[in-house]
């Protein structure tokens, strides 16, 4: 429970209770790519598995929907979202218009706090990579892009922010095709020694280079097809 409730400091649902777990427990599933892009999540099977009712099921779904990482289809139930090529490439345009200004705010708010917390995140990431982790090596590369939205102090726009990395998680589990997709571990400590020099300007040069050989790192032409047995992905390790 303990990654689970760690990763709703990531998603930040706004729902309380099992809606929210449920919320927490499917996005981590999500952005650690044990769910993949196009499966269904059946409100039947999924109240089984978390042994919660239909509606704890539906609400979850719904706000899963609205970080548009599940799409809702008439008649047909609920998928994790596939995103296209055309989104793909949308998705890190409006990343490259706004992280660099934002990269560029936190290095003039930065703090030895906040400079602290980023160090964890790339210290998280690297442990990761190295026991094979790559989806949580995603999702903690996310949550350093999102810590950084929030140390500039930028309400609104944190809030594109995270849209954006949770539909980036998607993509890059879709199209990447060599690991620097996961974002290089060299730009971020390149970023943290330009927040601890306080250095916007570079900061903001920085961000914008790393985003664009995120976006060089995917092939856009291959697709992922999903697989596996749905109670079989979301089954408790420790159960």
């Amino acid at each position: 429970m303990s990654r689970t409730a760690d990763f709703q400091d990531f998603v930040q649902p706004t729902l309380s209770g099992p809606s929210a777990e449920l919320v927490a427990s499917l996005s981590l599933a999500i952005h650690e790519h044990k769910l993949l892009p196009g499966t269904k999540l059946g409100e039947d099977e999924l109240s089984d598995i978390y042994k919660v009712s239909r509606t704890v099921v539906r609400t979850a779904l719904q706000a899963l929907s609205h970080l548009q990482l599940v799409e809702l289809r008439r008649n047909r139930g609920a998928f994790v979202s596939q995103p296209t090529i055309r989104e793909a490439r949308e998705v890190f345009e409006a990343r490259a218009l706004l992280e660099p200004r934002t990269a560029r705010s936190a290095a003039e708010r930065m703090t030895d706090s906040a400079l602290a917390r980023l160090e964890t995140h790339i210290e998280a990431e690297h442990v990761a990579m190295d026991a094979g982790e790559t989806g949580r090596a995603l999702r903690l590369s996310g949550h350093f892009h999102i810590e950084i939205s929030y140390i500039a102090d930028q309400t609104t726009i944190s809030g594109f922010i995270e849209r954006l990395v949770a539909r980036s998680s998607l993509i890059i589990a879709i199209y990447w095709k060599r690991q620097s997709a996961l974002c290089d571990k060299h730009a971020h400590h390149a970023l943290v020694d330009a927040f601890r020099r306080r250095h916007g300007n570079d900061a903001e040069e920085l961000m914008k280079s790393h985003l664009v050989d995120i976006l060089t790192a995917l092939d856009l032409r291959e697709v992922t097809k999903p697989a596996g047995d749905l109670k079989d992905i979301l089954k408790p390790r420790d159960a």
